[in-house]
Protein backbone atom coordinates (compact mmCIF):
# COMPACT_ATOMS: atom_id res chain seq x y z
CA UNK A 1 0.00 0.00 0.00
CA UNK A 2 1.28 3.75 -1.12
CA UNK A 3 1.78 5.54 1.86
CA UNK A 4 0.01 8.16 0.54
CA UNK A 5 -3.54 6.26 0.72
CA UNK A 6 -3.80 7.45 4.02
CA UNK A 7 -5.68 11.01 4.73
CA UNK A 8 -4.43 13.46 6.93
CA UNK A 9 -6.37 12.19 9.79
CA UNK A 10 -4.93 8.66 9.76
CA UNK A 11 -1.53 10.37 8.81
CA UNK A 12 -1.36 12.82 11.81
CA UNK A 13 -3.18 10.31 14.41
CA UNK A 14 -1.70 6.68 12.97
CA UNK A 15 0.90 6.53 11.06
CA UNK A 16 3.23 9.02 11.60
CA UNK A 17 2.83 9.97 15.51
CA UNK A 18 4.86 8.10 17.20
CA UNK A 19 8.10 8.87 19.34
CA UNK A 20 8.81 5.50 19.31
CA UNK A 21 7.65 2.20 17.58
CA UNK A 22 7.75 -1.05 18.60
CA UNK A 23 7.90 -4.19 16.63
CA UNK A 24 6.19 -7.13 17.90
CA UNK A 25 3.22 -7.18 20.05
CA UNK A 26 4.22 -10.20 22.48
CA UNK A 27 5.21 -10.13 25.78
CA UNK A 28 8.39 -8.31 25.69
CA UNK A 29 6.89 -5.36 23.61
CA UNK A 30 4.06 -4.84 25.12
CA UNK A 31 5.61 -4.56 28.69
CA UNK A 32 8.60 -2.03 26.83
CA UNK A 33 5.04 -0.01 25.80
CA UNK A 34 3.93 -0.30 29.15
CA UNK A 35 7.20 0.44 30.91
CA UNK A 36 7.79 3.82 28.34
CA UNK A 37 4.20 5.17 28.82
CA UNK A 38 4.74 4.14 32.64
CA UNK A 39 7.97 5.94 32.70
CA UNK A 40 7.42 9.24 30.56
CA UNK A 41 3.40 9.39 30.04
CA UNK A 42 3.64 12.10 27.43
CA UNK A 43 5.41 10.12 25.54
CA UNK A 44 3.72 8.42 22.10
CA UNK A 45 3.91 4.99 21.59
CA UNK A 46 2.97 3.00 18.78
CA UNK A 47 3.41 -0.97 18.21
CA UNK A 48 3.16 -2.90 14.75
CA UNK A 49 2.25 -6.27 14.70
CA UNK A 50 2.41 -8.21 11.98
CA UNK A 51 0.36 -11.20 12.78
CA UNK A 52 -3.56 -10.97 13.69
CA UNK A 53 -2.70 -12.25 16.75
CA UNK A 54 0.57 -11.75 18.63
CA UNK A 55 3.35 -13.63 15.83
CA UNK A 56 6.01 -16.21 18.05
CA UNK A 57 5.58 -17.59 21.44
CA UNK A 58 3.62 -15.10 23.36
CA UNK A 59 0.14 -16.85 22.77
CA UNK A 60 1.68 -20.16 21.92
CA UNK A 61 3.30 -21.29 24.73
CA UNK A 62 2.16 -23.89 27.36
CA UNK A 63 2.08 -21.13 30.30
CA UNK A 64 4.54 -22.26 32.71
CA UNK A 65 6.07 -19.78 35.06
CA UNK A 66 8.86 -21.47 35.55
CA UNK A 67 12.94 -21.01 36.11
CA UNK A 68 14.68 -23.83 35.32
CA UNK A 69 14.25 -27.80 36.22
CA UNK A 70 16.94 -29.23 38.79
CA UNK A 71 18.90 -30.88 35.75
CA UNK A 72 18.64 -27.49 33.57
CA UNK A 73 20.20 -25.52 36.26
CA UNK A 74 22.95 -28.42 36.79
CA UNK A 75 23.62 -29.07 32.61
CA UNK A 76 23.69 -25.06 32.84
CA UNK A 77 26.71 -24.78 35.82
CA UNK A 78 28.22 -27.20 33.28
CA UNK A 79 28.32 -24.54 30.76
CA UNK A 80 28.81 -21.31 32.11
CA UNK A 81 29.87 -19.77 35.55
CA UNK A 82 28.12 -20.40 38.76
CA UNK A 83 27.26 -16.52 38.54
CA UNK A 84 25.89 -16.30 34.95
CA UNK A 85 23.92 -19.11 36.13
CA UNK A 86 22.74 -17.93 39.70
CA UNK A 87 22.06 -14.27 37.60
CA UNK A 88 19.79 -15.87 35.31
CA UNK A 89 17.90 -17.76 37.74
CA UNK A 90 17.50 -14.53 39.55
CA UNK A 91 16.50 -12.60 36.72
CA UNK A 92 13.64 -15.29 35.74
CA UNK A 93 12.54 -15.65 39.32
CA UNK A 94 12.31 -11.59 39.06
CA UNK A 95 10.91 -11.82 36.04
CA UNK A 96 7.52 -13.95 37.18
CA UNK A 97 6.94 -11.66 40.18
CA UNK A 98 7.27 -8.58 37.90
CA UNK A 99 4.72 -10.20 35.46
CA UNK A 100 2.46 -10.78 38.76
CA UNK A 101 2.71 -7.90 40.30
CA UNK A 102 2.01 -6.31 37.29
CA UNK A 103 -1.09 -7.88 35.40
CA UNK A 104 -2.50 -9.80 38.71
CA UNK A 105 -2.72 -12.99 39.48
CA UNK A 106 -6.15 -13.19 38.91
CA UNK A 107 -6.28 -11.76 35.69
CA UNK A 108 -4.32 -14.08 33.99
CA UNK A 109 -5.40 -17.40 36.03
CA UNK A 110 -1.93 -18.00 38.03
CA UNK A 111 -2.22 -20.96 39.67
CA UNK A 112 1.03 -22.07 42.04
CA UNK A 113 0.73 -26.03 41.79
CA UNK A 114 4.52 -26.26 41.56
CA UNK A 115 6.56 -28.16 39.14
CA UNK A 116 8.12 -31.67 38.52
CA UNK A 117 10.81 -32.96 36.94
CA UNK A 118 9.88 -36.76 35.94
CA UNK A 119 13.07 -39.56 35.04
CA UNK A 120 12.35 -42.41 32.87
CA UNK A 121 12.79 -46.05 33.84
CA UNK A 122 16.04 -46.16 31.57
CA UNK A 123 17.42 -42.65 33.63
CA UNK A 124 17.40 -44.08 36.83
CA UNK A 125 21.07 -43.43 37.13
CA UNK A 126 21.34 -39.79 35.76
CA UNK A 127 18.19 -38.96 37.95
CA UNK A 128 19.90 -39.96 41.32
CA UNK A 129 23.26 -38.21 40.31
CA UNK A 130 20.97 -35.08 39.71
CA UNK A 131 19.33 -36.18 43.61
CA UNK A 132 22.47 -36.23 44.89
CA UNK A 133 23.24 -32.64 43.74
CA UNK A 134 19.81 -31.29 45.01
CA UNK A 135 21.22 -30.40 48.30
CA UNK A 136 24.29 -28.18 46.98
CA UNK A 137 22.25 -26.93 44.12
CA UNK A 138 19.35 -25.19 46.70
CA UNK A 139 22.18 -23.91 48.98
CA UNK A 140 23.55 -22.34 45.51
CA UNK A 141 20.20 -20.77 44.27
CA UNK A 142 18.97 -19.99 47.65
CA UNK A 143 20.14 -15.72 47.88
CA UNK A 144 19.09 -16.36 43.81
CA UNK A 145 15.41 -17.24 44.46
CA UNK A 146 14.97 -16.09 47.95
CA UNK A 147 13.79 -19.68 49.00
CA UNK A 148 15.99 -22.49 50.58
CA UNK A 149 15.00 -25.98 49.45
CA UNK A 150 13.37 -25.43 46.41
CA UNK A 151 13.91 -28.87 44.98
CA UNK A 152 13.46 -32.09 46.49
CA UNK A 153 12.76 -35.52 45.74
CA UNK A 154 9.61 -36.58 45.18
CA UNK A 155 9.30 -39.96 43.78
CA UNK A 156 6.69 -41.27 46.06
CA UNK A 157 4.34 -39.17 44.46
CA UNK A 158 4.98 -40.71 41.09
CA UNK A 159 1.62 -43.18 41.88
CA UNK A 160 -0.51 -40.32 42.69
CA UNK A 161 0.00 -39.16 39.17
CA UNK A 162 -0.78 -42.67 37.76
CA UNK A 163 2.56 -41.93 35.45
CA UNK A 164 4.26 -45.33 34.12
CA UNK A 165 7.70 -45.89 33.51
CA UNK A 166 8.64 -43.23 35.64
CA UNK A 167 11.16 -44.18 38.06
CA UNK A 168 12.27 -40.98 40.14
CA UNK A 169 10.55 -37.33 40.29
CA UNK A 170 11.83 -34.00 41.57
CA UNK A 171 9.54 -31.65 42.96
CA UNK A 172 9.23 -27.77 43.19
CA UNK A 173 7.20 -25.79 45.26
CA UNK A 174 7.76 -22.09 43.86
CA UNK A 175 6.78 -22.67 40.23
CA UNK A 176 3.03 -22.29 38.64
CA UNK A 177 0.98 -21.84 36.07
CA UNK A 178 -0.82 -19.34 33.97
CA UNK A 179 -3.19 -18.61 31.08
CA UNK A 180 -1.08 -16.81 28.35
CA UNK A 181 -4.39 -15.66 26.14
CA UNK A 182 -5.31 -14.37 28.99
CA UNK A 183 -2.27 -12.99 30.30
CA UNK A 184 -1.71 -11.01 26.77
CA UNK A 185 -5.65 -9.77 27.02
CA UNK A 186 -4.63 -8.26 30.32
CA UNK A 187 -1.26 -6.89 29.00
CA UNK A 188 -3.08 -5.53 25.68
CA UNK A 189 -5.65 -3.40 28.47
CA UNK A 190 -3.28 -2.04 30.34
CA UNK A 191 -1.41 -0.43 27.57
CA UNK A 192 -4.38 0.35 25.64
CA UNK A 193 -5.42 2.39 29.04
CA UNK A 194 -1.93 4.30 28.72
CA UNK A 195 -3.23 5.46 25.31
CA UNK A 196 -0.45 3.27 23.34
CA UNK A 197 -1.45 1.91 19.94
CA UNK A 198 -1.13 -1.37 18.56
CA UNK A 199 -1.50 -1.80 14.57
CA UNK A 200 -1.87 -5.59 13.93
CA UNK A 201 -1.43 -7.02 10.04
CA UNK A 202 1.46 -4.43 9.59
CA UNK A 203 4.62 -6.51 8.25
CA UNK A 204 8.38 -4.71 8.40
CA UNK A 205 10.10 -5.10 5.37
CA UNK A 206 12.92 -2.94 5.95
CA UNK A 207 13.96 -0.49 7.92
CA UNK A 208 15.71 2.56 6.60
CA UNK A 209 17.95 4.80 9.47
CA UNK A 210 18.03 8.53 8.30
CA UNK A 211 19.87 11.03 9.39
CA UNK A 212 16.81 12.51 11.59
CA UNK A 213 14.32 9.85 11.88
CA UNK A 214 13.78 5.83 11.06
CA UNK A 215 11.07 5.20 8.38
CA UNK A 216 9.87 1.48 8.64
CA UNK A 217 8.62 0.30 5.29
CA UNK A 218 5.61 -2.06 5.72
CA UNK A 219 2.77 -3.71 4.33
CA UNK A 220 0.68 -0.93 5.17
CA UNK A 221 2.47 1.59 4.32
CA UNK A 222 5.74 3.69 5.41
CA UNK A 223 5.55 4.71 9.46
CA UNK A 224 8.38 7.55 10.55
CA UNK A 225 9.53 7.30 14.03
CA UNK A 226 12.21 8.88 16.17
CA UNK A 227 13.36 5.29 17.47
CA UNK A 228 12.27 1.90 17.48
CA UNK A 229 12.06 -0.95 19.35
CA UNK A 230 12.63 -4.37 17.61
CA UNK A 231 10.90 -7.12 20.02
CA UNK A 232 10.48 -10.28 17.80
CA UNK A 233 12.56 -12.85 19.98
CA UNK A 234 12.51 -15.71 17.24
CA UNK A 235 12.40 -13.34 14.30
CA UNK A 236 14.98 -11.02 14.49
CA UNK A 237 17.24 -11.51 12.67
CA UNK A 238 14.92 -11.64 9.54
CA UNK A 239 15.87 -8.09 9.54
CA UNK A 240 19.03 -7.73 11.42
CA UNK A 241 20.73 -10.93 10.42
CA UNK A 242 23.58 -10.25 12.64
CA UNK A 243 21.84 -10.98 15.58
CA UNK A 244 22.12 -14.58 16.86
CA UNK A 245 19.17 -15.90 16.89
CA UNK A 246 18.08 -19.08 16.71
CA UNK A 247 14.47 -20.23 15.87
CA UNK A 248 13.07 -23.18 17.70
CA UNK A 249 9.44 -24.89 17.25
CA UNK A 250 7.47 -26.21 19.85
CA UNK A 251 4.42 -28.61 18.84
CA UNK A 252 2.08 -28.63 21.19
CA UNK A 253 -1.56 -30.68 21.72
CA UNK A 254 -4.35 -29.94 24.18
CA UNK A 255 -6.73 -32.91 25.03
CA UNK A 256 -10.44 -33.30 25.42
CA UNK A 257 -11.65 -33.08 29.11
CA UNK A 258 -10.80 -36.39 30.99
CA UNK A 259 -12.76 -37.40 34.12
CA UNK A 260 -11.07 -37.99 36.94
CA UNK A 261 -7.76 -36.11 35.93
CA UNK A 262 -4.61 -36.73 38.34
CA UNK A 263 -2.60 -33.86 36.99
CA UNK A 264 -2.07 -30.78 39.20
CA UNK A 265 0.75 -28.83 38.35
CA UNK A 266 3.64 -28.35 35.45
CA UNK A 267 5.72 -31.15 34.53
CA UNK A 268 9.01 -31.48 32.56
CA UNK A 269 10.90 -34.78 31.35
CA UNK A 270 13.84 -35.52 29.11
CA UNK A 271 15.95 -32.04 30.09
CA UNK A 272 12.94 -30.03 29.52
CA UNK A 273 12.42 -30.89 25.86
CA UNK A 274 8.95 -32.37 27.23
CA UNK A 275 6.32 -30.63 29.05
CA UNK A 276 2.63 -31.23 30.40
CA UNK A 277 0.66 -29.44 32.97
CA UNK A 278 -3.46 -29.49 33.47
CA UNK A 279 -5.27 -26.63 32.13
CA UNK A 280 -9.88 -26.88 32.65
CA UNK A 281 -9.73 -30.56 32.88
CA UNK A 282 -7.69 -31.08 29.92
CA UNK A 283 -3.63 -32.42 29.21
CA UNK A 284 -1.39 -30.09 27.46
CA UNK A 285 1.53 -31.55 26.06
CA UNK A 286 4.18 -30.28 23.95
CA UNK A 287 7.96 -30.61 23.21
CA UNK A 288 9.99 -32.99 20.95
CA UNK A 289 11.89 -30.94 19.07
CA UNK A 290 15.41 -32.28 20.61
CA UNK A 291 14.45 -35.40 17.89
CA UNK A 292 15.39 -33.27 14.93
CA UNK A 293 16.97 -29.97 16.32
CA UNK A 294 17.70 -29.03 12.72
CA UNK A 295 13.99 -29.43 11.40
CA UNK A 296 12.22 -27.24 14.46
CA UNK A 297 15.10 -24.45 13.75
CA UNK A 298 12.38 -22.83 11.47
CA UNK A 299 9.98 -20.11 10.91
CA UNK A 300 7.70 -21.81 9.69
CA UNK A 301 4.53 -22.81 11.94
CA UNK A 302 3.29 -26.41 11.69
CA UNK A 303 3.65 -29.82 12.56
CA UNK A 304 5.62 -33.03 12.13
CA UNK A 305 4.59 -36.18 12.14
CA UNK A 306 7.23 -38.05 13.88
CA UNK A 307 6.74 -35.13 17.09
CA UNK A 308 2.70 -35.48 16.58
CA UNK A 309 3.01 -39.47 17.01
CA UNK A 310 5.84 -38.99 19.79
CA UNK A 311 3.82 -36.73 22.36
CA UNK A 312 0.49 -38.82 21.41
CA UNK A 313 3.06 -42.22 22.36
CA UNK A 314 4.22 -40.65 25.19
CA UNK A 315 0.58 -39.70 26.46
CA UNK A 316 -0.45 -43.51 25.78
CA UNK A 317 1.81 -45.37 27.87
CA UNK A 318 3.77 -42.56 30.25
CA UNK A 319 1.57 -39.87 31.34
CA UNK A 320 -2.17 -40.78 30.43
CA UNK A 321 -1.59 -44.98 30.73
CA UNK A 322 -4.69 -46.88 31.14
CA UNK A 323 -7.11 -43.62 30.41
CA UNK A 324 -9.05 -42.80 27.84
CA UNK A 325 -8.06 -39.54 25.89
CA UNK A 326 -8.72 -37.44 22.29
CA UNK A 327 -6.52 -34.58 21.27
CA UNK A 328 -8.72 -31.35 20.69
CA UNK A 329 -6.21 -28.92 19.36
CA UNK A 330 -2.78 -28.64 18.08
CA UNK A 331 -0.88 -25.65 17.26
CA UNK A 332 2.94 -24.87 17.10
CA UNK A 333 4.48 -21.89 18.06
CA UNK A 334 8.02 -20.06 17.80
CA UNK A 335 10.98 -19.12 20.16
CA UNK A 336 14.22 -17.72 20.32
CA UNK A 337 17.16 -19.60 21.17
CA UNK A 338 21.07 -18.89 21.06
CA UNK A 339 24.52 -20.51 22.74
CA UNK A 340 24.52 -18.04 25.44
CA UNK A 341 21.75 -18.39 28.26
CA UNK A 342 21.18 -14.54 28.08
CA UNK A 343 18.98 -12.84 26.13
CA UNK A 344 19.78 -10.31 23.92
CA UNK A 345 19.21 -6.55 24.71
CA UNK A 346 21.38 -3.49 23.49
CA UNK A 347 21.11 -1.14 20.85
CA UNK A 348 21.95 -2.39 17.18
CA UNK A 349 22.01 0.78 15.10
CA UNK A 350 21.78 4.54 16.27
CA UNK A 351 18.09 4.52 17.88
CA UNK A 352 16.98 1.25 17.40
CA UNK A 353 17.49 -0.95 19.89
CA UNK A 354 16.19 -5.03 19.95
CA UNK A 355 15.07 -7.20 23.03
CA UNK A 356 15.50 -10.87 21.84
CA UNK A 357 16.30 -14.56 22.44
CA UNK A 358 14.66 -15.55 25.29
CA UNK A 359 15.85 -19.01 24.97
CA UNK A 360 12.17 -20.80 25.41
CA UNK A 361 11.45 -18.42 29.23
CA UNK A 362 9.76 -15.78 27.59
CA UNK A 363 7.07 -16.00 30.57
CA UNK A 364 9.65 -16.06 33.19
CA UNK A 365 11.95 -13.11 31.50
CA UNK A 366 9.55 -10.67 29.53
CA UNK A 367 8.35 -8.36 31.53
CA UNK A 368 12.03 -7.69 32.59
CA UNK A 369 13.49 -7.74 29.37
CA UNK A 370 10.85 -5.34 28.11
CA UNK A 371 11.37 -3.18 30.71
CA UNK A 372 15.61 -3.30 30.27
CA UNK A 373 14.75 -2.14 26.72
CA UNK A 374 12.38 0.51 27.21
CA UNK A 375 15.31 2.05 29.39
CA UNK A 376 17.56 1.54 26.96
CA UNK A 377 15.57 3.26 24.33
CA UNK A 378 14.71 6.24 27.00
Amino acid sequence: MDANTFSYWEQTAFINNADVVIIGSGLVGLSAALHLKKRQPALKVLVLERGFLPTGASTKNAGFACFGTASEQIAALKQAPADEVLRMANYRWRGLQRLRKNLGDSNIDYRQHGGHELFMDAEAERADDCIDQLESLNRLLKDAIGHSDIYSAATTKIAEFGFKGVSRMIYNPFEGQLHTGKMMRTLLNKVYELDVLVLNNCEIQKIENENSHITLITSQGNFKTSKVILATNAFANQLFPGLKVIPGRGQVLVTKPIAGLKLKGTYHFDEGYYYFRNIDNRVLFGGGRNIDFKAEETWEFGHTETIKNKLTTYLKEVILSGQNFEVDYWWSGIMGFGEDISPIVKQVEWNIFCAVRCNGMGVAMGSLVGEEVAELAL
